[in-house]
């Protein structure tokens, strides 16, 4: 089933719990979907997977953002709405790799490409971004590889 009638079937579910947050979350979800499928140069048979995900990443990513600055301005309340919507968001994303795996991952990725230092982290990057989309946010990704680039004893 697609993204688009997976959040179509909770939208009415969210309706008939009278959910409003999740309602809210839903409803922006489709509408980001729906501006991607009428892009110029968008494919008439829908959104690819790849493209369904990436999309969800952007929303988490704005909602934690959104997070960090509320909570830097003590502003709590909305800081909880925004958290509670990424908790919605996240539910339709892949799992996430745990500390470790990730961990373990970017070493063999490391290990192939054949990186020698900090130096190499663009070019890690690249290659682990793409491998991992999904998984592990960029930001997290980025952070481990410093600091697995700058022990050098892998």
């Amino acid at each position: 089933m697609m993204l688009k009638d997976t959040i179509d079937a909770a939208i009415k579910q969210a309706m008939l719990a009278k959910d409003k947050v999740r309602l809210t979350t839903l409803r922006s979800i489709k509408s980001q979907i729906m501006l991607a499928e009428t892009a110029e140069g968008a494919s008439a048979g829908g959104l690819a997977p790849e493209a369904e995900l990436k999309l969800l990443n952007k929303a988490a990513k704005q909602r934690r953002d959104a997070a960090a600055i509320y909570k830097e301005q003590f502003r709590s309340e909305l800081e909880e709405n925004e958290l509670a919507e990424l908790a919605i968001i996240e539910e339709y994303l892949p799992q996430q790799l745990s500390e470790a795996d990730l961990v373990e991952r970017l070493v063999h990725i490391i290990q192939r490409v054949g990186a020698q230092g900090p130096s190499d982290l663009g070019k890690v990057m690249g290659v682990a971004a793409r491998e991992l989309s999904g998984q592990a946010d960029g930001k997290r990704i980025s952070d481990v590889l410093g600091h697995l680039l700058n022990n050098t004893n892998l």
